[in-house]
């Protein structure tokens, strides 16, 4: 008796309708929330208004997304290697986790928007302090999901593994590893959106950048600008939703046998 086949997912056009459907029915609400209410565009700008702030600054703008994106990716990356190392060793090695375990969950919980202005006393006007904060807000997720991932390996994978007489490093590699990735592509994708809220919030704190959105932000608000503020964070918005979806794709071509083996 054969097995029946598992129908082939294709690819639909509703997977980009429904986003746009929702992207128009918000512009809309807003749009209709400026008007009925007759709300000054210095509080919330329409979205017209939005769209001519973008029109009087656009080389700047689209310059600044540029800067934000580059050091959003760079401290994501740190905060990958970095948080992955750990996530490793926590599950790998207990004492390690009870030794180390409170130290990060109380790194966590401390307030990042609190401590911005020491980061700026630690490393000085630039970039560094951004790329702190970037890393303290977006690093403990991937630990968590790491330690997570490598210490839920299914049973009968490493008994299979001990059947046949693998060595601990082939059972990492070849057993935990391609077992725990989906759940560490979960911390990716929670930690990228916190990375660009990092990043901005660095921006916005460190008086010293004069690159980024968050700069811009804090110098058109404090103008009464607000028009170009809400494009500014419109654009981070974007960059929010492309970066994560271009994990999505890499999550879907690095494990295509997740799609192949869940419901």
């Amino acid at each position: 008796m054969t097995r029946p086949t598992r129908p082939e997912r294709r690819w639909s056009p509703a997977v980009v309708a429904w986003p746009v459907l929702g992207i128009v029915v918000t512009v809309v609400a807003w749009w209709a929330v400026v008007e009925i209410f007759d709300i000054q565009p210095i509080i919330l700008p329409s979205p017209v208004d939005v769209y001519e702030g973008f029109r009087t600054y656009p080389e700047l703008l689209l310059q600044t997304t540029w800067d934000t994106v580059r050091v959003t990716l760079i401290g994501f990356g740190l905060s990958v290697i970095i948080g992955v190392a750990l996530g490793t060793a926590i599950a790998a090695w207990k004492p390690f986790e009870r030794a180390f375990g409170p130290l990060l969950v109380a790194l966590n919980a401390v307030p990042k928007v609190a401590i911005a202005p020491l980061m700026i006393a630690w490393f000085g006007f630039g970039t560094k302090p951004v790329l702190a904060m970037a890393f303290l807000l977006c690093f403990f997720p991937i630990v968590l999901s790491t330690a997570t991932g490598l210490a839920s390996t299914p049973a009968d994978l490493a008994e299979l593994a001990r059947s046949l007489s693998a060595t601990r490093t082939q059972t990492f590699l070849r057993v935990r590893v391609p077992a725990a990735l989906p759940q560490i592509f979960v911390g990716l994708k929670l930690a990228m959106p916190l990375a660009v809220i990092g990043v901005a919030v660095g921006e916005m704190q460190s008086g010293g950048v004069d690159e980024g959105l968050g700069t811009i932000i804090v110098q058109t608000a404090g103008q009464g600008d607000t028009a170009t503020a809400f494009a500014a964070l419109t654009l981070m918005a974007i960059v929010s939703i492309i970066l994560y979806y271009v994990l999505v794709l890499i999550e879907r071509l690095a494990l295509p046998w997740v799609r192949g083996t869940t419901a």
